[in-house]
């Protein structure tokens, strides 16, 4: 939190230096009349303008409830950040222009709070917030690009190792060893503890009809209106069945399984038959086995996703 708080700060400023440069190489306002002086007002104008925009971030918070949270992807952050500029564009027009009345106005004529005064300068500092989006759209989407990188690096690997380990478990009781060390009472407390899941399970709809399905070889179910498909592989081809259920049924038959995940309000996936993680456009989508399908990654379900993973 501390971090976004200081990466904000710095944004700001580093926005409201870039107004004050501009205002500096160009000196409208009659800012040339008062030559050395110029500059203290200048500073004065950057100051004012730090502040202006932490108002307009505490108005994005608590009044359009949109707080700076990069969580949320780059999308977020540049669709906040042109709410932003839409709020505090013209109130920073506003404080220049009420500057310009009380104390730009004793060397130049004109300088007084008027409605073409406030326009002028609304188009000034209008197309300055056009020039500073553009540098901070390019600079948030390297950024998030660079972590979203990082972040699907990290979730492949994790997806490799719990693949290996579903892999290891999967081998039956009878071949696992166990320590002659142990009494027999605490073998036997062991493998009952260690039961696996059954491979195979009946998934009941809300008629008659089932589906039976191999679980190792579960690719992903998908809800289709009242029904859902159940994709598994079947003799190395890819098998879909019609249930009459809902999405929500299943994942609740399927909770004792915890390589099967919702990754989409319309998706339950197999973790075990992904063959991979890819970001497109900030977003996560899961690359299946067998049938070559990329299932989307909603936001809502991207944290339990990756809670599964890690």
């Amino acid at each position: 939190m501390k971090k976004e708080v200081h990466d904000m700060v710095k944004v700001r400023i580093v926005s409201a230096a870039f107004v004050a440069i501009a205002l500096a190489v160009f000196k409208p306002f009659g800012l040339a009349a008062w030559q050395w002086e110029a500059y203290f007002h200048l500073l004065n104008i950057f100051v004012m303008g730090v502040v202006v925009c932490m108002l307009s971030d505490a108005v994005m918070k608590y009044i359009v409830k949109m707080p700076q949270n990069h969580e949320l992807g780059v999308d977020y952050i540049i669709r906040r950040n042109l709410i932003f500029q839409l709020i505090n564009t013209p109130l920073i027009a506003l404080m220049i222009c009420l500057y310009r009345h009380f104390l730009l106005n004793d060397r130049v004529e004109g300088n007084t709070l008027s409605l073409a005064n406030f326009l002028e300068t609304l188009l000034i500092i209008a197309f300055c917030s056009f020039a500073i989006g553009l540098y901070w759209r390019f600079k948030f989407r390297s950024q998030f690009l660079t972590i979203e990188l990082e972040e699907t690096k990290t979730l492949n690997e994790q997806l490799q190792k719990i693949q290996q380990q579903a892999e290891k478990m999967s081998v039956p009781l009878s071949e696992k060893p166990v320590e002659s060390s142990r009494s027999s009472e605490e073998a036997v407390s062991m493998d009952i503890k260690a039961q696996p899941l059954p491979d195979r399970v009946k998934l009941m709809g809300t008629t008659s009809d089932t589906v039976v399905v191999s679980m190792p070889y579960l690719l992903y179910i998908e809800a289709v209106g009242n029904y859902v498909k159940v994709y598994q592989l079947a003799d190395g081809k890819v098998r879909n069945d019609m249930l009459r259920a809902t999405l929500k049924q299943l994942e609740d038959d399927l909770k004792s399984y915890p390589m099967i995940v919702r990754c989409h309000r319309a998706f339950l996936v197999n973790l075990q038959q992904v063959e991979q993680i890819v970001s497109k456009s900030g977003n996560l989508q899961l690359y299946i086995k067998h049938c070559h399908e990329y299932l989307p990654v909603s936001r809502t379900n991207a944290a339990q996703v990756k809670k599964a993973l890690m």
